[in-house]
């Protein structure tokens, strides 16, 4: 059993034959299985993209905060725009209360979307509302454009591999995933001069609502921790220009709990580093199409399915919800 998160070289499986790829899938497989999180190396995504994307966002956070809350998120339920400290505590969509999370984020949802009916109907709000873009950095929107379209295409590979690791074609879910309700949110961690409150995290225990999330984040004090199946929280630490990748909600369901959607949060730094330990993290959470029925998958029946079957944008609204501190404080009982 993982008592750590493993590293995999993903280049055999972008590159190689068949039986390579199946050699990935498996050691994929284990990741998924015993700990729900790995490493990505050798991934195909250019750094230089990441490092603009992140420098972008760097540069929108240092804005002003009456300039950032021009593109403030329109609802409670639209997963766009700004959000400032304070708007959400992510222990609420497990059902626990706790402070407000310590961090600040900017979101946008799928990029380059056609003028269909699927698109536009009311099924489809709120996952195809609008992205809020900010008049500065310039660079801004055109960047994270590109880097949502890598991430899509980076999503869709893996679940390939996911496939082949459960026994089933390797484009077993590509209906499932052509229209996804997929986002790519940036969350800055600011220094903490004060001290917390108690139970106040810069983000509080939880698990990821859609099939797979990929991280890009940095190694700075007050990190990624993920709680492994022995109960004991581990510090999450990655190469330079590696992706932390870990399981989330529906695929777990998919899989009838074969893979584990894993507990993590991110721990405030030392009182000693209190300052200049401000935090940035670029995490993608694939989510499938918002009508994609998720159930138990023909490989993993075994005994019977162990939950009962959702559609993919059911679980992610009623999650977010939750977790929306605007939400949170009267539907969290």
């Amino acid at each position: 059993m993982l008592d750590d998160v493993p590293i995999v070289d993903f280049r055999p499986f972008l590159d190689g034959d068949l039986p390579a790829r199946r050699h990935i899938a498996r050691e994929v497989g284990q990741a998924c299985e015993e700990i729900g999180f790995f490493i990505l190396v050798e991934h195909g995504i250019a750094p230089d993209l990441v490092q603009r994307t992140y420098d972008t966002a760097h540069d929108f956070f240092d804005l002003p905060y009456d300039e950032k809350m021009r593109i403030r998120r329109p609802a409670p339920e639209q997963n766009r725009g700004y959000n400032a400290e304070g708007q959400e505590a992510l222990s609420y969509s497990i059902g626990r209360a706790t402070p407000p999370d310590l961090k600040e984020f900017l979101s946008i949802g799928p990029v380059d979307l056609p003028d269909e009916p699927y698109y536009h109907m009311p099924a489809a709000y709120p996952h195809f509302a609008l992205n809020l873009w900010p008049e500065r950095p310039a660079a801004l929107r055109p960047t994270w454009e590109a880097y949502w379209r890598g991430l899509n295409r980076l999503s869709y590979t893996l679940m390939q591999c996911f496939a082949l690791a459960l026994d089933l074609p390797e484009d077993f879910f590509a209906d499932k995933l052509d229209r996804n309700i997929s986002m790519f949110r940036v969350l800055n961690y600011p220094e903490q001069p004060n001290d917390p409150l108690p139970g106040q995290l810069r983000a509080g225990e939880h698990t990821d609502y859609g099939t797979l999330t990929i991280l890009k984040s940095e190694n700075a004090p007050g990190g990624l921790q993920v709680r492994n199946r022995q109960g004991a929280w581990v510090d999450v630490v990655a190469p330079a220009d590696a992706f932390v990748v870990n399981i989330g909600d529906l695929m777990m369901i998919w899989t009838n709990d074969r893979f584990v959607s894993t507990p993590h949060r991110v721990v405030n730094p030392p009182r000693d580093a209190r300052l200049g330990t401000r935090r940035q993290s670029m995490p993608f959470f694939h989510q499938p199409n918002y009508d994609a029925l998720i159930e138990c998958l023909p490989s993993c029946r075994g005994t019977g399915p162990r939950h009962a079957p959702i559609t993919s944008g059911e679980h992610r609204l009623s999650k977010f919800l939750r977790a929306s501190r605007l939400k949170a404080v009267s539907s969290a009982g």
